[in-house]
């Protein structure tokens, strides 16, 4: 494993800073720890309920994707069971099958978050390559069963998030 090196912790610093400069509607973000730049504790406000998750760099950033994993529990197919998230834009390099964009630009944070937001709020999960079998399985024999369990955790992530 690399260390983190005086390039990558600027580049983390600088969109942090970024970030805090110029909020983009639906998230918040900010460090787990003021002395690790590498772990960011977000909060994604939508959908009528508040999610937290954590988006953790590798020292290889942005070499490598980071990882996204929900604290709040979840119920989607593009998000396996222990709240980490699969989707293509945090996949290594290679994985990116349609070439669109470099690994330097699909991994900036803002785009990672605004990425999982469009996840998290279309009607029509992908159910290509599910994370999580029994949500995809869920959507594909019992959508009124699936939206209903969803509308469950967003309201008990809202009172969970006054607590």
């Amino acid at each position: 494993m690399s260390k983190p090196t005086a390039s990558n912790t600027l580049l983390l610093r600088r969109q942090l800073a970024e970030l805090t400069k110029h909020p983009v509607e639906g998230f918040s973000a900010g460090l787990v720890d003021d002395d690790n730049l590498f772990e960011w504790e977000i909060l994604i406000i939508g959908e009528g309920g508040f999610f937290k998750a954590r988006l953790s760099f590798p020292p290889e950033f942005p070499l490598l994707p980071p990882k996204m994993r929900f604290i709040t529990s979840m119920w989607h197919p593009n998000i396996y069971s222990d709240g980490t998230v699969c989707v293509s834009i945090l996949h290594a390099p290679g994985d990116d099958q349609y070439g669109y964009e470099d690994a330097g630009e699909r991994w900036m944070p803002v785009h990672t978050l605004v990425s999982v937001i469009s996840l998290l709020s279309s009607d029509t999960p992908n159910l290509d390559s599910p994370a999580n079998v029994d949500a995809a399985k869920e959507v594909r024999t019992d959508l009124a069963g699936y939206k209903k369990k969803v509308r469950r955790l967003v309201r008990k992530s809202a009172e969970e998030a006054y607590d």
